[in-house]
């Protein structure tokens, strides 16, 4: 049996595992992304870290097959470089497969997060029977794994998939990048703490904005849940009309709401897809949750992706 390490570079936690060929996470940790420190000095702490996962299970850099990391975009998978992510601006530009080099001579593949963690549902989660899905995470911010054909869709620089960016209400506000009324400034989970923080006259999470919602104690809170997911439900069927899935698989923070959040999307498709049998698409949660960013990471090697 052969081992890969893999990645899961986030804006404020980094997750890495030593994964086997069949998909088992044998030992994993994490490390939490130090925005004060250069990208470079963070690669440092990255491989020690892996490098103690190795020790831990008697195991040498030798006997791994490579590395994979996913990492937030905008990036450039051609150059190795994180390009522009908003979540890490001193990581900028940032060769990151350049600087694993340093301690790693092994094959090394840095792809996007979401689609290296819609590899991972492939590999070994609620994916494994279809061969046309989307995996979409909706968290921090919002972004999609797209796999069609039996292979994933990354696009030129790997960029495929950043459905964040898609203008869904344009009345609603300046997003990072520019436009008005972006998917993910409307609704991640970010999106949902803010709008309800102005609601409230106070601080909230997401998590908090949900409970308060679905357990009726507060009507301003259900409308801005409702509103959420019907804007959830309108990026979904875009991407139905637009892809053509057999399956949406959802993942990251918001996701665990679980099936207020699902059934709420399915009646959308149901009265707004295109095409007949888009309106039956099933959601469907992540199979692998929280290590589906460090196994997708590694089928970047274990797999032909």
């Amino acid at each position: 049996m052969n081992y890969a390490i893999g990645i899961d570079i986030g804006g404020t936690k980094i997750a890495l595992g030593l994964v086997s060929s069949d998909g088992q996470v044998l030992s994993k940790t994490s490390l939490s992304t130090d925005l004060s420190l250069h990208p470079s000095d963070m690669v440092d702490k990255i491989a020690e870290a892996a490098n103690r996962l190795l020790s831990d299970e008697g195991l040498q850099q030798a006997d791994l097959k490579g590395i994979g990391i996913g990492a937030p975009g905008p990036l450039n998978t051609k150059l190795g470089q994180i390009s522009e992510p908003p979540n890490l601006p001193n990581w900028w530009n940032f060769p990151i497969i350049h600087s694993f080099k340093r301690h790693f001579q092994l094959p090394i593949v840095l792809e996007n997060d979401a689609t290296a963690a819609a590899l991972a549902e492939k590999w070994t989660g609620a994916a494994k029977a279809v061969d046309h899905f989307i995996y979409i995470t909706i968290s921090t911010g919002i972004g999609a794994g797209i796999y069609s054909h039996g292979s994933v869709l990354t696009g030129a620089t790997g960029n495929a998939g950043d459905i964040g960016h898609i203008v869904i209400d344009s009345s609603r506000g300046t997003c990072s990048c520019g436009q008005r009324g972006c998917f993910e400034y409307i609704a991640s989970g970010t999106a949902i703490a803010r709008e309800a923080s102005s609601l409230l006259g106070r601080s909230v999470t997401s998590k908090e904005v949900f409970e308060l919602a679905l357990s009726g104690q507060d009507p301003a809170m259900e409308s801005l849940v409702h509103r959420v997911f019907g804007y959830i439900g309108a990026g979904c069927v875009t991407l139905i009309n637009t892809f053509d899935p057999e399956l949406l698989i959802f993942g990251g923070g918001v996701s665990q709401v679980g099936e207020p959040l699902f059934e709420a999307i399915r009646n959308y498709i149901k009265l707004h897809a295109l095409n007949p049998s888009g309106r039956n698409t099933p959601v469907v949660p992540a199979a692998l949750q929280q290590n589906a960013g460090l196994i997708g990471a590694a089928a970047l090697i274990h797999t032909n992706y």
